[in-house]
């Protein structure tokens, strides 16, 4: 007993010491040179030098995680769930009291490349500083200087975060970089082009921190095409990121074409962007040069086992004799095509009432107009609360300089109950060349919110 008693005091006066040593110990932040990189490594875009700040912001998605829906730019506020409670995007304004007016130019590197604020307090990872370790100190500084002389000052107090115990004890995020954390810096591949794109896509534009899976500390499984999980697919609040990389991600299935508007428009000719993806396009991608739009395809599709997908454009039939070849070739198709009461269950019925006109028969759609149902992820995602809330909710499209027309679905919460929804999406996760598994009434229950 005596010796249970010393061992147990001895490993409380250890956890004591660990947790000042996470709050005392000195910190360490990256300085410049640690993350300059030579002009010549990769395709900087061409832009005159007084526009690159504003281009330097836009590639690091700034605006659409720093201001909230109702709010003023770069003010904050926005609300990020995660597993360990709710995150309040900072105020980034140069307001010098509730902003970062008052941050100096090493501090604010230190904010967005190592997670830590003026005042030395931690911030939490849905900051992306993981991706952000990887941005060239020519864009840390542009960023600091758009924010500091283009912003217009907010005076917005941080919300306080609701993180669960013990996630509230910012020190223990200390821990978590420690384990997380990968070394400061850029390592360009050889082409420039395809640098560029290697850039933008795992530093400012910081894709892996949705679409790489997190393992059970909220670490992703990877930072570069080095790491086999980088880009191979996450999940967002139930909502699906579906892969960037691997046999069946995009860049494998479209051609460059496609996949060059679905990110500078928000649509192509298979599907459309949904959730988060569409405030990305909204905020930031539409707004790049189409050399950095080039050079994210031109590394998405290097990554890709096939090189890039190379699928022809849709035929140049018209829509009704599209549907009469489907219904004569495709057993889904068939099956709403006979329009049979006898041979439609409940779901397949919902679906020709509410979802035909516009996805029709085939589940094809209408390309850059109606999204594909038919092999789209977010259908057939095992994360399925992001096909649950567009059938609730509704989702409206980015109006874009590339495709103006801000299309939008409607919600059915308030036409379909419970049984219903379970029962369209249920069909539509089996119709066509879809084989996933159905969902529950109670499943929509939940995600209605009841």
């Amino acid at each position: 007993m005596v010796t249970f008693l010393r061992i147990l005091g001895l490993l409380v006066i250890l956890a004591v010491v660990a947790v000042i040593g996470l709050i005392f110990w000195p910190l360490n932040t990256t300085e410049a040179d640690r993350i300059t990189l030579a002009p010549d490594v990769m395709a900087w875009p061409d832009v005159p030098a007084e526009d690159y700040p504003r281009l330097a912001t836009i590639a690091a998605d700034c605006s659409a995680c720093h201001t909230a829906d109702d709010g003023e730019p770069f003010a904050g506020g926005r609300a990020f769930p995660t597993p360990m409670g709710v995150i309040y995007a900072a105020n980034i304004t140069p307001d010098p009291e509730t902003g970062i007016g008052d941050y100096s130019l090493d501090q604010f590197r230190a904010a967005l490349v190592d997670g830590i604020r003026a005042d030395g307090a931690h911030l939490y990872p849905a900051m992306p500083y993981a991706s952000f370790r990887k941005l060239a100190e020519r864009d840390v500084e542009a960023i600091y200087r758009y924010l500091m002389d283009n912003v217009q000052p907010v005076n917005a107090p941080e919300r306080e975060v609701q993180m669960t115990f013990p996630f509230n004890m910012r020190f223990g995020v200390r821990a978590w970089k420690w384990l997380a954390l990968p070394k400061p810096g850029f390592q360009p591949p050889d082409d420039p082009v395809l640098a560029r794109g290697a850039y933008l896509v795992e530093g400012p534009e910081h894709c892996g921190a949705c679409h790489t899976e997190r393992n059970i500390f909220y670490i992703e499984k990877g930072y570069s095409a080095a790491d086999a999980d980088f880009l191979m697919g996450g999940d967002l609040n139930g909502w699906p990121a579906p892969a960037l990389r691997g046999p069946d991600g995009a860049p494998a299935r479209w051609s460059a074409e496609n996949l060059r508007a679905y990110l500078q428009d928000g649509r192509n000719d298979h599907n459309a962007t949904a959730g988060e993806m569409t405030l990305v396009t909204e905020h930031s991608l539409q707004h790049l040069p189409d050399s950095d739009i080039n050079a994210i395809v031109t590394y998405l599709r290097h990554l890709a086992p096939n090189g890039g997908g190379d699928e022809p454009p849709p035929l140049p039939d018209t829509t009704a004799e599209r549907m009469w070849t489907a219904a004569a070739e495709g057993e889904t198709a068939a099956l709403l095509a006979s329009a049979d009461p006898a041979a439609l269950d409940l779901g397949a019925r919902l679906y020709l009432d509410n979802c035909s006109a516009c996805h029709l028969i085939d589940g094809k759609g209408a390309p850059r107009v109606i999204p594909e149902l038919d092999a789209n992820p977010v259908v057939t995602s095992d994360a399925t609360e992001g096909l649950l809330q567009m059938i609730l909710h509704g989702d409206t499209m980015p109006s874009t300089a590339g495709a103006p027309l801000k299309l939008a679905m409607p919600g059915f919460a308030d036409r379909l109950n419970d049984e219903e929804i379970a029962a369209l999406a249920s069909f539509v996760r089996t119709a066509w060349s879809n084989a996933a598994s159905p969902i529950t009434a109670e499943a929509v229950s939940e995600s209605r919110g009841e």
